[in-house]
């Protein structure tokens, strides 16, 4: 699949998140991760369709085609008593790395977070992700060493 056309960050259209779907597929895999598909779809336009949505998502276009996301909440962190944006998924297609796709994604993440009132980014990246790690350097990011958790609550009853 050649790349020539225009490159774009743009919102994310929902009538586009046939095409996420796909882009999740192959994000899970690049991280060698399990993706599960049950109804992202709905969720996802539920959660980018609200009146205070729950999710902000941004794709990377060459020309008309997808060949990338960026996904990102807002939270508030207890110790500032301040809000910050969560950047939570940042995938793009191998052969459209290295293009400037990164950069833009980045620069509208900065927007983003001053428009919502953040005070700074936060994110994570797999330890073996060397490539995105340089970037994010480059950019001036500093890293925290911490251990994500997960814990299933669906399913669970609660105490």
């Amino acid at each position: 699949m050649g790349v020539s056309g225009a490159l774009a960050v743009v919102p994310l259209p929902t009538d586009r998140l046939d095409e996420l779907l796909e882009l999740c597929r192959e994000h899970a895999a690049y991280e060698r991760a399990e993706f599960r598909e049950d109804g992202q779809v709905d969720r996802w336009r539920a959660a980018l369709d609200a009146d205070v949505p729950a999710l902000h998502a941004w794709a990377a276009l060459d020309g008309d085609r997808m060949c990338g996301f960026m996904t990102a909440t807002t939270d508030f962190a207890t110790w500032s008593a301040r809000r910050f944006a969560y950047l939570d998924c940042l995938y793009l297609r191998a052969e459209h790395r290295g293009r400037g796709f990164g950069r833009m994604f980045f620069d509208r993440l900065v927007a983003f977070a001053h428009e919502q009132g953040c005070g700074w980014l936060e994110w994570q990246t797999p330890v073996d992700n060397a490539t995105g790690i340089g970037f994010y350097e480059h950019l001036g990011a500093r890293s925290r060493a911490k251990q994500r958790f997960t814990y299933e609550v669906e399913g669970r009853e609660a105490r």
